[in-house]
């Protein structure tokens, strides 16, 4: 049965329902730029400039490939990142994805540690 058939046609919650349905599964070109705003977190080297473009279609682990180099950490020093403070993605989470679930005004939040910040 699908989300037309269950909620009322004619109401305005239906209607925003089924927008909200559409939006989340219209796909991002992977070609297109997002743009990536850092957060030092703690005692996180804070980066001077914060904003960066990366293609929609990379991965999360190519995010981390580049806040790595940007900060001038090695392999072993811990870097760990999060979303809007909130959960910390996986390398193979795609960047369209987290940028159309995650994104605020228009930036997809990255804050990073050197150490867990938040449960």
């Amino acid at each position: 049965m699908s989300a037309q058939a269950i909620l009322y046609e004619g109401s305005e919650e239906a209607q925003e329902a089924l927008n909200a349905i559409q939006t989340y599964k219209s796909p991002i070109d992977p070609s297109i730029k997002v743009i990536l705003l850092f957060k030092a977190v703690g005692n996180a080297p804070v980066m001077k400039q914060t904003k960066y473009k990366i293609k929609a279609g990379r991965t999360f682990g190519h995010v981390l490939h580049l806040l790595r180099g940007l900060l001038n950490f090695k392999p072993e020093d811990t870097l760990v990142t999060y979303i809007n403070q909130s959960f910390s993605p996986t390398p193979d989470d795609v960047v369209s994805n987290l940028f159309k679930m995650f994104a605020t005004e228009g930036y997809l939040i990255v804050n990073y540690s050197t150490t867990p910040a938040w449960g």
